[in-house]
């Protein structure tokens, strides 16, 4: 069984150790929807594993990067997501009575750093995410800003709010990423504010200990996990749960990011099982899809 990985991407996941995948503890091989995914998986054909590779998974790359890198829409979308964070932040600013100092955090790739550079040079290769390529695309610190991401943050710091940047990137990338950051012009990019991953993909206790110091206007994310802890979930029936149930923040404390290319949301159309072959991965993402069929087919 092939090892490669479609990068889920480490910052979100932390279940990449190298090229080395890891089934989590808390992964459920029992649940009935795992079992009823994995019977119809077992009942489609499987491409032999000599002819899929991780080639022939990295095409379905192609669409997701284009549209983020081509399409007016993802622009679009993107200054839509600063535009209500501004929105929320004057509204927040207009009614705060708290002794505290009003905070932002915001999540950075795919937030306000644009990564998709690294994803289309994946394309058309037989590789995928591996944490050494990652190293080498944080140290280039070429990354963009995604639109608005800049402008928003600016304006956060200059109304004297404090901006906080909690990532899974990690600490071998801190000075790439510290470089890629002020050289965008983003602002507050010291040390104490831009918090990495060190022991636990768990954003929870960072953004704890900024909630010490600070009411927390609002958090920006292309993640669940970016926003709060009711996200770590087991199961995509699971997490459409927690979505319900916190719907009501979405657009006013939790402003998300579109990103089509990877998340959280991947390792549970795989069961949690990141070590699947290419061609695994390719029947557990098509056994996903809801398709019509023509009357006769």
């Amino acid at each position: 069984m092939q090892t490669l990985k479609l990068r889920s991407f480490v910052v979100s996941t932390a279940l990449v150790l190298g090229s080395c995948m890891v089934l989590p503890s808390w992964a459920d091989e029992t649940s009935s929807d795992t079992k009823a995914l994995n019977t119809q998986i077992a009942q489609s054909p499987m491409p032999h594993e000599a002819s899929y590779d991780t080639k022939d998974l990295n095409e379905q790359l192609v669409m997701a990067n284009l549209w983020v890198q081509a399409s007016g829409e993802y622009k679009a979308l993107a200054y839509q997501a600063f535009n209500l964070a501004k929105m929320q932040l004057d509204n927040y600013l207009a009614h705060h009575k708290g002794k505290k100092r009003v905070a932002v955090i915001v999540d950075a790739d795919e937030t306000i750093l644009d990564n998709s550079a690294y994803e289309s040079w994946l394309i058309g290769k037989n590789q995928s995410y591996s944490s050494k390529t990652w190293g080498e695309w944080m140290n280039a610190a070429q990354a963009k800003a995604i639109p608005g991401s800049v402008a928003f943050l600016q304006y956060a710091a200059k109304k004297g709010v404090g901006v906080f940047y909690i990532t899974n990137r990690k600490e071998s990338g801190r000075e790439g990423t510290m470089k890629n950051l002020r050289e965008l012009g983003f602002p507050q990019v010291t040390n104490s504010h831009v918090l990495l991953r060190s022991t636990t993909s768990n954003k929870e206790p960072r953004r704890l200990e900024v909630e010490k110091h600070y009411d927390v206007a609002l958090l920006m994310g292309d993640n669940l996990n970016d926003f709060s802890k009711d996200f770590k979930t087991k199961t995509l029936k699971q997490t459409y749960a927690a979505v319900e149930k916190d719907k009501h923040l979405f657009g006013t404390k939790f402003i998300m990011l579109p990103n089509p290319t990877y998340g959280d949301w991947e390792g549970k159309v795989y069961n949690n099982n990141w070590g699947a072959s290419a061609a695994e991965k390719d029947k557990m993402r098509k056994a996903h899809l809801h398709a019509w069929h023509p009357k006769g087919e």
